[in-house]
Order: structure tokens, then sequence, then C-alpha cells
């Protein structure tokens, strides 16, 4: 991805508010399913990781593995904020 888009999507992903956040259960298929639905609606969505999901994990290990499970791009992981793209 070009950086003048990656720039762009992140300034506009500034505007944004969390709409999920992945809980203690972790990455479930309802959790892929509403992002999905989100994603298709919206093309940028903003994903908020609780510190319950973790369990140890690196949180740039979490955002790639919800992009795989949506086949969408990690444009940012801001604090426990991430930041996806389709």
């Amino acid at each position: 991805m070009e950086k003048e888009k990656l720039y762009r999507l992140k300034a506009e992903a500034n505007q944004l508010s969390p709409i999920l956040n992945v809980g203690k259960n972790g990455i479930t298929d309802s959790l892929v399913e509403e992002l999905n639905k989100q994603i298709k609606a919206n093309r940028l969505v903003k994903v908020r990781v609780l510190k319950s999901a973790e369990e140890g994990k690196d949180l740039k290990a979490i955002a790639e593995e919800i992009a795989t499970a949506t086949r969408s791009t990690v444009i940012e992981v801001r604090g426990r904020t991430v930041v996806l793209y389709r």
C-alpha cells in the first residue's frame, strides 16, 4: 500500500470510534462475522483489544490474527486500538 493512502487512512481513522471490543474470549466466530459486516459497510474500522484478551500475546500478533480472519489489512496499532481496512 502506498504511503499517501496509508496516511489518509490513518487520518480518517482518527475520527472513528472503536466499534467492537475483543474481550477475554478472544477472536470468536461471532466477532469475525460482525467485523466482516462492519468492514463491508464502512471499509475502515477500529477495534479495541481489552486487557483480558491479551493473555501474554503481543498486541500486533492479535491485530494480524484479526486481519487474517477478516481478510483485511492492519493500518495501525495504537495503544490497545487496532485499525483495519479492506
